[in-house]
């Protein structure tokens, strides 16, 4: 897998129902060999961005497209997968629905680490097996670009692993995917570059390494004359030091034996040392907000079974009659009017009881 341009170019994305943004002036490009994961809480525009690039969502304003030729393998919700039919049946529909070899079936099932599985029919699969087998369906055809809207959710940590090999895999062929996680901790060891939502913006671009400086693990220390060991502390070139409202410091990049060492120099009593790691979860709650607002009228949504883009350079069409209609994440739910039985007076049975 080769490519000389970007493989995903979206260039201030724009997408309101009613007078609320999906997604506002989103702006990044993913480019062969890497992978972006996007990262935000529910509501934050993630899914809306992957539906302009596979064409099934129209922009307000922007642009989202496609630069790398051939098919896209998707990972959507709902997955697509017939609870009756086995997971190597599932595979030869598409397998000849997309014109793909007869072989290439049993390839993509060892690569998700079904191969066992493959008599087993999709329903008795278990959560991460779906997705797996998913994520099959997707690498049929050989894409270039994968996008993997929320295939992280409800995995275990042997599930993320396995499917992590998969997605590190296919960028070192010179691919490039696309997922999207409600959680940071899910995809952090995924991800060449994070692009974090909040409310349809952007409030994070960049390298996992650049937002990890940002927010590093401290050293939690007690001591009766905090400004004393903080001055000291600088004067030794560990400038990232605050004073806590609980009246503790809090230390980066030291250890605590040049704490230890820079107090005992300075004449400062250190009462105690405790770890506080970061936790990247953390992280995404002190950049993010849930959304809020949510527009009655939003067209509905319309979601395909994980399959594969029309081979064209730009945003694929897929026909209306594949689509299959799911509720807009940002439609308010339809509840009934609530029913009030009659009174029934004390003793007396209900009218169509028998007495």
């Amino acid at each position: 897998m080769t490519a000389s341009r970007a493989a995903v170019t979206v260039r201030a994305l724009t997408k309101r129902y009613e007078f609320v943004p999906a997604v506002e002036d989103v702006s990044f490009t993913v480019t062969p060999g890497t992978v972006t994961a996007l990262a935000g809480p529910a509501g934050s525009g993630k899914t809306t961005v992957l539906r302009v690039l596979l064409g099934f969502t129209p922009p307000d304003a922007g642009s989202a497209t496609i630069g790398v030729p051939g098919p896209v393998g998707a990972v959507l919700s709902p997955r697509g997968l017939h609870p009756a039919r086995a997971a190597v049946d599932h595979l030869d529909v598409y397998a000849a629905a997309a014109g793909v070899r007869r072989g290439r079936v049993a390839e993509v099932l060892a690569a998700v680490g079904l191969t066992d599985q493959a008599r087993t029919r999709a329903g008795e699969l278990s959560f991460g097996q779906q997705t797996r087998l998913a994520l099959a369906t997707a690498l049929l055809p050989d894409p270039r670009l994968l996008l993997l809207d929320d295939a992280v959710e409800g995995l275990d940590a042997a599930e993320r692993g396995r499917l992590h090999d998969v997605v590190r895999a296919h960028a070192r062929r010179g691919g490039a995917a696309v997922l999207t996680s409600t959680t940071l901790s899910s995809v952090v060891s995924t991800a060449d570059q994070l692009v974090v939502l909040s409310e349809g913006s952007v409030v994070y671009l960049g390298t996992p390494a650049k937002l990890r400086r940002g927010n590093p693990d401290r050293l939690i220390v007690a001591a009766p004359v905090q400004v004393a060991l903080a001055t000291a502390l600088a004067a030794r070139g560990f400038t990232d030091a605050v004073i806590r409202p609980d009246g503790r410091l809090a230390v980066a990049e030291a250890t605590e034996a040049q704490i230890r060492e820079v107090a005992s120099a300075a004449g400062v009593r250190v009462d105690g040392i405790v770890a506080d790691p970061i936790h990247p979860d953390r992280v995404l709650a002190s950049l993010t907000k849930p959304r809020t607002t949510t527009p009655l009228n939003a067209p509905p949504s319309y979601v395909p079974p994980p399959s594969f883009a029309p081979p064209s350079v730009g945003s694929p069409s897929v026909s209306p009659s594949v689509l299959s209609p799911q509720p807009s994440p940002y439609s308010a739910p339809m509840r009934p009017p609530p029913v009030h039985a009659p009174s029934v007076p004390q003793g007396m049975p209900p009218q169509g009881m028998p007495r």
